[in-house]
């Protein structure tokens, strides 16, 4: 409760010398004699939608006989033990596995097209719609499926979108097989013919979330110190305790800690990259760590701050691209990536391609961790959000779309039961399930989306 019985609105900013922080939800922002909860209208489910390219090992002929995706038993009585997912165990009370659904708008249909599914691949993974086939500016697709929720529930929030990426995406012009690379890099489209720049590099994503404005210049000189963004606004700071209760001084001092350490890691990244040291990822920006779980980490971090800071509530993240070579030495195997994934079938290198995905899929806890320790109004975060990870390919080795890997986590404010594998009826199209969690979503009043033919029951 407020010392002085003064009560902060929801939308609350910390402002000083072109730094600009929102607060994390406070008692002190209940609405007056304090309803323990917002309603679902002001308090919308938060969307996190990431793509993995390349499907599974486990939608191959011989990785699914070893069940390395889709575990063997529908239910809730399902085995990992064998699966890529296992690393997920601990969260299937959170988990629902979607299994043998088609993404038929990635497949090619003019011989012209033939060849180019990796490069039309990510535009369909959350559009379900078919790209047309084009290298110059008459580009279309479809309106994704995080775009749907963000024109619906992130008006309200300073960033209705935030779209983030792992590997580079600054080519321009054509990629391959008469494809505009925009399909190849983009995977959130506002419409059919938008795609929304991508941010790799976590400096830019920690600075649009929390406002370090000032010119191009200022902002460099910015962070070539070791100074923090909140040294800027230390006596909004010392005001605004003094006017809070105890809970919320401890919750204002555990999120501010959180902005500054994520904002120390940044720094650190660029101190080594700047140091003329040699690099991994040569040419990539200074703010980019060589190490992809260091990467990725500090990306999940990010969505959980703005999560929390109600700065936005619909992230997407594309974690590779298509056709890249990169090693994974942590997942316990040198192959490059585009590589182990055209394995031929072969059980041992469909193993080797195996051990690269349940490396990726090992990364989703630790988010699941940041967001199930967030409060936000006395209820975790996880049980506010659904994480939504999948692809658009199945077999990598043949380039196939049917029975592509999809899952879901969190409690999706009470719409996800968790602890569920549901296994499709074969053609059944991966857009109705993305269809069902748009209605669960509260897009009540869609009827289509993508080639969806109904509802997938979840």
């Amino acid at each position: 409760m407020l010392i002085i019985g003064k009560h902060l609105p929801r939308r609350t900013f910390l402002q000083g010398l072109g730094a600009t922080v929102a607060l994390p939800m406070l008692d002190a922002m209940r609405p007056a004699r304090g309803l323990s909860r917002l309603s679902a209208a002001a308090d919308p489910t938060r969307l996190i939608c990431i793509e993995a390219v390349h499907g599974a090992a486990g939608c191959s002929p011989f990785g699914a006989t070893q069940n390395f995706w889709s575990p063997a038993a529908t239910g809730s009585a399902f085995d990992l033990t064998p699966s890529a997912l296992l690393p997920l165990e601990p969260w299937r009370k959170y988990l629902t596995i979607v299994s043998n659904t088609d993404v038929r708008m990635a497949e090619a249909y003019k011989p012209e097209e033939i060849g180019g599914d990796h490069f039309r691949s990510s535009a369909v993974y959350l559009t379900q719609a078919h790209p047309t086939q084009t290298e110059s500016s008459d580009i279309y697709v479809g309106t994704s499926l995080d775009q749907l929720h963000a024109q619906r529930f992130g008006q309200a929030t300073p960033i209705p979108s935030m779209q983030l990426c792992i590997e580079p995406i600054d080519r321009a012009g054509g990629c391959a097989y008469g494809y505009s690379c925009v399909y190849t890099d983009m995977v959130s489209w506002a419409s059919p013919t938008q795609p929304l720049p991508m941010i790799r590099d976590p400096r830019i994503a920690f600075d649009q979330l929390f406002g370090t404005g000032g010119s191009s210049a200022e902002r460099a000189s910015r962070r070539r110190t070791t100074g923090s963004i909140l040294d800027f606004i230390t006596g909004r700071i010392a005001d605004l305790q003094r006017e809070l209760g105890a809970a919320d001084r401890g919750r204002m001092d555990q999120y501010l800690e959180n902005v500054r350490e994520i904002e120390r890691r940044i720094q650190r990244t660029e101190e080594r990259n700047r140091s003329g040291e040699a690099r991994e990822l040569a040419g990539a920006p200074s703010g980019v760590p060589d190490s992809y779980e260091d990467h990725i980490k500090l990306m999940f971090d990010l969505q959980v701050l703005a999560f929390e800071a109600d700065m936005t509530r619909v992230f997407t993240l594309k974690t590779g691209r298509d056709a890249s070579g990169r090693v994974f030495p942590e997942s316990g195997t040198s192959a490059g990536f585009h590589n182990a994934s055209h394995h031929g079938n072969n059980p041992k290198r469909v193993a080797e391609y195996f051990q690269i995905n349940k490396y990726h899929v090992g990364m989703l806890p630790y988010l699941l961790e940041r967001l199930r320790s967030t409060m936000d109004g006395g209820t975790p975060l996880l049980d506010k959000t659904v994480v939504m990870f999948g692809s658009p390919m199945a077999d990598s080795n043949v380039h196939n779309h049917r029975r592509c890997p999809l899952i879901l986590l969190g409690g999706a404010n009470g719409q996800l039961a968790g602890n569920s594998h549901l296994k499709a009826p074969e053609g059944t199209p991966m857009a109705n399930a993305m269809l069902t969690l748009l209605h669960r979503l509260g897009h009540d009043d869609l009827h289509s989306f993508g080639d969806s033919t109904g509802e997938l029951a979840l």
